[in-house]
């Protein structure tokens, strides 16, 4: 065979070589440090995260449900461990993850406002 028809494969080959390596990259769509750092996500004092920017991506609601949802499971567990109620065990990790966030990121208000963490 010549080169000439070795290239068709070797051509087939490198691209679906470069589409492996590229997919999990492109499967991601937008992470949580991503989206708190625009401005699309914040932590409210109830434990959860809020969408700050209505017009945010779809992928970053998507995110922000998908969060939450594992977070209420976490916080169902702790509270039926301790036998306390499921809001105290929203508001303390409201709370810490307030505390935890970083300067410039956004925080909901106890009056529902969002505002930059100084």
């Amino acid at each position: 065979m010549t080169t000439f028809q070795h290239q068709p494969k070797f051509f087939a080959m490198t691209v679906t070589c470069l589409l492996l390596f590229f997919l999990p990259f492109m499967a991601f769509g937008i992470e949580l440090d991503d989206a708190k750092q625009r401005g699309l996500l914040g932590e409210r004092p109830d434990g959860y995260l809020g969408l700050a920017n209505p017009s945010a991506s779809p992928d970053a609601v998507s995110l922000m449900k998908d969060i939450n949802n594992k977070r209420r499971e976490v916080y169902k567990g702790i509270a039926e461990k301790n036998g306390t109620a499921l809001s105290a065990v929203e508001a303390l990790a409201g709370k810490k993850a307030i505390e935890k966030t970083a300067s410039g990121q956004l925080i909901m208000q106890p009056n529902g406002t969002w505002a930059r963490k100084p």
